[in-house]
């Protein structure tokens, strides 16, 4: 396959296939927390891909841009920059910041009384674990507005990060870095075509990764491939190299990229590339293999490879932890057969995504939590979204990509929200259930609030889970923690009524969220040109906060 030393990589471990899924559900429970610790948070947040450039997006919601044309990869992502900047004892990589929880209308969750005292504690990335809480919440007003670019067709502009000392998103054919409340841009690195997928994850040293178009649409190509692999660097506004795969005379498009361990790794249809942190090359493709990688899964010190071998229409997958210096294998977990794609959620620890009989069009049917410190990988829970009783998503075809979710490795559980019941008579929009990882069981429940659904969207620095609370007519969209052990919720961040009709264009399931040093970041990812009075004048991003 071409990972040094590792001829044998994408074979069936020793020892046959792991365990069978675990057991059904069972009635909600009360908190089983009287186990150790089982360590750390989870560093890195639930990407969400968009459709490659030209591509139809796969779902629409008021305000969306219309479906392109064909072209690209084939591939459909549309996802949802939920970054958190959790800098734990051991960290460093991270996926932007965000702070949220649950609201105290009728569910036992807490508001501060006080609209003007703001926390000490900083949500930017390269912050120190720990520190207090904020007192009270944020009473946020509107701060900035990015205009949407002029373009006569849908360009796709993934990708939002937070810094210390900056605000960052892509452009068409740039990344550009802005005051943390927004404003005139600070610096701009330029690209030479649209971007195709970026990293969610984001390095103690502010680095990230992103793949995009080899070329600007022409008359002659107007759908240039994805086949350029840049890494970034957020603190200093530059582009430290890109690189590109060539197969004889032409260069191999990839689907996605990301970075873990120091290494960054593009995978897509036509297998899996990687590079060290200085460009050097890893591994490759090689033609003519049997086998070869779907794409990976990135994290503070974890690599992870959904590896594909045999038959397309019947094909044997495999995940698989790596060495992310050398690609060797670590673990492998073999795929049931009839399974077509497989996401990863988490890479520590590990949960992953399959679709065995979804209906709902979210692409995942069911989480499994992995046991991967051995050679041959482990179930140790099977979490089933039951056709919609619980609001998740992945990406049809890609690895990463799963959102609305949040994933705690020190209580050893996945955070679901329940279905949206906004416009029935209930007294809360919905629930956020906590499920084990040690044996999928649901375990515990946070009320959510009446007329907005709750989306759970990571982890803070402590590893509260953090949710988001979307605008209505009557109040601004909200963000809010809950604690992981006793599933209280607390305010803080809530935004203002005035401004809920442009808050309203961003949804948690296509658009990106990050929330920072009590900032709140909202952003398109696509550019779109007009096709109304009621889209005209759509922002790219708004940014909120109290100053």
């Amino acid at each position: 396959y071409g990972y040094p030393g590792q001829p044998a990589y994408g074979q069936p471990p020793q020892g046959g296939a792991s365990s069978p899924y675990a057991s059904g559900q069972q009635p909600y429970g009360q908190p089983q927390y009287g186990q150790q610790p089982y360590g750390q948070p989870q560093f890195g947040q639930p990407q969400y891909g968009q459709p490659q450039y030209g591509q139809p997006p796969q779902a629409q919601y008021p305000g969306a841009p219309g479906p392109g044309g064909p072209g690209g990869s084939g591939q459909s992502k549309q996802r949802m920059a939920i970054i958190v900047s959790v800098v734990v004892a051991v960290a460093l990589i991270i996926g932007g910041g965000i702070w949220f929880a649950t609201q105290d209308d009728d569910g036992g969750g807490s508001e501060a009384k006080g609209k003007d005292k703001q926390s000490s504690q900083g949500g930017s990335k390269g912050s120190s674990g720990g520190g207090d809480k904020p007192a009270e919440a944020v009473d946020a007003k509107l701060l900035n507005k990015v205009p949407m670019p002029k373009v006569s067709d849908q360009v796709t502009v993934e990708g939002m990060w937070v810094t210390d000392d900056a605000f960052v998103k892509a452009g068409v054919y740039k990344i550009v870095g802005y005051p943390l409340s927004g404003g005139a841009a600070k610096w701009t690195i330029p690209l030479d075509g649209a971007v195709c997928w970026s990293s969610d994850h984001l390095t103690k040293d502010g680095l990230t990764t992103v793949l995009y178009q080899e070329a600007k649409p022409s008359a002659a190509d107007k759908y240039p491939s994805c086949t350029e692999v840049g890494l970034l660097d957020l603190k200093n506004g530059k582009m430290l190299w890109h690189r590109n795969v060539k197969e004889g005379d032409s260069k191999i498009s990839f689907d996605e990229v990301t970075i873990g361990g120091g290494t960054v790794a593009a995978g897509g249809t036509s297998g899996g590339a990687a590079w060290s942190s200085s460009g050097q090359a890893l591994w490759k493709p090689k033609s003519g293999e049997q086998c070869s990688d779907d794409g990976y899964a990135g994290g503070e010190d974890k690599l992870v490879a959904v590896r594909r071998c045999g038959d397309y229409d019947n094909p044997q997958i495999q995940v698989q932890t790596l060495n992310p210096k050398t690609g060797a294998v670590k673990s492998a977990y073999k795929v049931s057969q009839g399974i077509d794609y497989v996401h990863v959620a988490s890479t520590d620890p590990l949960v992953i995504g399959l679709d065995a009989g979804d209906s709902t069009g979210s692409a995942v049917s069911d989480f499994l939590s992995i046991d991967d410190s051995a050679k041959s990988g482990k179930v140790l829970g099977k979490i089933g979204t039951e056709n919609g009783k619980y609001d998740a998503k992945c990406e049809s075809t890609n690895v990463e990509g799963c959102r609305k979710i949040a994933v705690s490795k020190s209580a050893k559980t996945l955070f679901l929200g329940s279905e949206d019941r906004t416009d029935s008579s209930a007294a809360t929009a919905n629930e956020v259930v906590a499920f084990s990882l040690e044996n999928g069981k649901p375990i515990g429940k946070t009320d959510g609030v009446k007329g907005a659904a709750l989306t759970p969207l990571g982890l803070d620095e402590d590893g509260s889970v953090l949710a988001y609370q979307e605008s209505t007519w009557e109040a601004g969209g909200a963000v809010w923690r809950i604690d992981p052990k006793s599933y209280a919720k607390t305010k803080l961040l809530q935004n203002p009524v005035t401004s809920h009709e442009l808050e309203s264009k961003f949804s948690p399931s296509y658009s990106e969220i990050i929330y920072s040093a009590e900032h709140l970041y909202l952003s398109d990812v696509y550019a779109s040109k007009p096709s109304g009075t009621y889209d005209r004048d759509d922002p790219l991003a708004l940014v909120f906060g109290a100053s």
